[in-house]
C-alpha cells in the first residue's frame, strides 16, 4: 500500500511516517517503479505500535528501543516491564511538577482581584518584585 493509506491505517500522517525513515526509526519503504513508498501489513503493524506508543508517552528513543523489543523473537519482557515502570515514574514527576505549578498560579490568583487599577501582584510576583495586593 501507499504512504497514505499506511497513514490512514496507522493513525500517523505521511510526513511523520516519512520522518521515522529519516531518523532510521523504521525500515526504508520498497519503492514501486515510479518511486512512491509501498508499505506491506509488516510495516503498517510497526506504525501502528509506533503510534500507540506515542500516544502512551515514550519518546522517540525509548519507541526506537520499544520496537527493538517487539522485532526481536529472544526478548525479554522484563525489558519492555522495565521501561513502562521508568516511564511512569517519569510522568508521576512530571504531574507531581505540574500540580506545584497549578497551585502557584492559583496562588497568584487570589491575591490580584482583576479591577481596573495598574498595580498588580501577579505581574509584581513574575517580574520578581516586592508583591502588592491588585486592590
Amino acid at each position: 500500500m501507499n504512504i497514505s493509506a499506511a497513514a490512514r491505517q496507522s493513525g500517523l500522517s505521511t510526513k511523520t511516517i516519512r520522518y521515522y525513515e529519516d531518523i532510521e526509526l523504521i525500515d526504508p519503504a520498497s519503492r514501486s517503479d515510479n518511486g512512491y513508498r509501498q508499505y506491506d501489513k509488516r510495516a503498517v503493524a510497526e506504525l501502528q505500535f509506533l503510534a500507540r506508543s506515542r500516544e502512551v508517552g515514550f519518546n522517540l528513543e525509548e519507541s526506537r528501543q520499544l520496537l527493538a523489543l517487539l522485532r526481536d523473537s529472544s526478548r525479554h519482557s522484563v525489558h519492555a516491564r522495565n521501561l513502562v515502570v521508568e516511564k511512569t515514574e517519569q510522568l508521576q514527576q512530571r504531574i507531581d511538577q505540574l500540580e506545584a505549578m497549578q497551585q502557584v498560579l492559583k496562588l497568584m490568583a487570589l491575591r490580584c482581584n482583576g479591577d481596573e487599577g495598574p498595580d498588580c501582584a501577579i505581574l509584581d510576583e513574575l517580574a520578581g518584585l516586592e508583591v502588592a495586593s491588585c486592590e
